[in-house]
């Protein structure tokens, strides 16, 4: 069930925008499948109010990392020597205890812990980025830090970083 199971992009949305008048207005609204951090932002400006997706987790299994300035590939040899935290933003136990070359050794150690830690963080960055949605929507600046951030989370950081 859900959608993001292979229709394209617009049709997810052409979907949501026909069910949201739909919706009892006082029930939550709920999609499944859907995860890329973009895909989140664009389905709260639609009315959905929770989610749930195996990809934040799947991706830092594999070396991706989400990050408030765009996404990592932490196997990269760009991070061998970096002593950044994964973001320097997070406030997860990952980017306060251990730096990019350290869970990037991890990783290429074949070591349990890099997969955890990148979990760790990846479940940290999206519960960052629903509180941050919920409030700009508090705040009625909603449309502003979406573009904001929209504009960030496209940013491949193993090219710009």
């Amino acid at each position: 069930g859900g959608l993001s199971v292979g229709e394209p992009y617009a049709e997810r949305i052409r979907v949501l925008d026909a069910l949201n008048p739909l919706m009892p207005a006082d029930r939550p609204r709920y999609l499944m499948g859907v995860g890329t951090p973009g895909d989140l932002v664009a389905a709260v400006r639609q009315g959905v109010d929770m989610f749930d997706c195996v990809l934040p987790t799947r991706n830092g299994r594999n070396g991706t990392l989400f990050t408030s300035r765009g996404k990592l590939n932490i196997r990269n040899m760009q991070y061998s020597g970096d002593q950044r935290p994964i973001d320097p933003e997070c406030k997860c136990y990952t980017c306060r205890t251990f730096s990019r070359a350290y869970v990037r050794h991890l990783f290429k150690a074949r070591e349990i812990l890099g997969l955890q830690l990148a979990t760790i963080h990846n479940l940290a960055f999206y519960l960052w980025l629903t509180r941050a949605s919920r409030e700009a929507i508090l705040e009625h600046r909603f449309a502003r830090w979406k573009a904001a951030i929209l504009a960030a989370l496209e940013t491949d950081l193993t090219v710009t970083d």
